[in-house]
């Protein structure tokens, strides 16, 4: 038998969460994280604890293996330097724009440092606005200064 690999595993998630009518907010709430978390480990860039793991290869219906998997601690690959699917593309502009300015901003209120993708929430909503709606995406990372390397 072939081992599974973080692809495979990838694979079935979508397929399962497909068939099964689901989304991402339904599984979150299933294994008890939340959609962001959800999403980004199922899609292979987390490694998930032994609990979630678990949780949600039963929700899915997905074999043990896949659970085993799904804990590996993940390499983290981006197959385009500038990506050119038009949502993340925007985001990575946006970025792009507004990175010196966020840099610029952090170190004005906490001083030399950083904000990574280490202890970190986010959420993505809908808000209604006449104009259209729109998409509000909240962030809230811990701060690192440079000095506590």
């Amino acid at each position: 038998m072939t081992a599974l690999t973080r692809e495979d595993v990838t694979s079935m998630i979508l397929s399962a969460k497909r068939q099964a009518g689901l989304t991402w907010e339904g599984i979150a709430e299933a294994i008890g994280m939340s959609p962001v978390w959800t999403h980004s480990a199922a899609m292979g860039m987390n490694a998930m604890p032994e609990d979630k793991a678990k949780a949600i290869t039963e929700t899915l219906g997905l074999p043990q293996e896949a659970a085993l998997v799904l804990q590996e601690s993940p390499t983290k690959i981006w197959s385009q330097t500038v990506p050119t699917d038009p949502c993340i593309y925007r985001l990575y502009e946006i970025v792009g724009v507004y990175g010196p300015t966020i840099k610029a901003l952090i170190h004005e209120k906490f001083g030399d440092g950083i904000m990574p993708a280490i202890d970190f929430d986010m959420s993505v909503t809908r808000v209604e606005n006449p104009k259209g709606d729109r998409v509000k995406i909240e962030m809230s990372g811990k701060y690192l200064g440079y000095n506590a390397w």
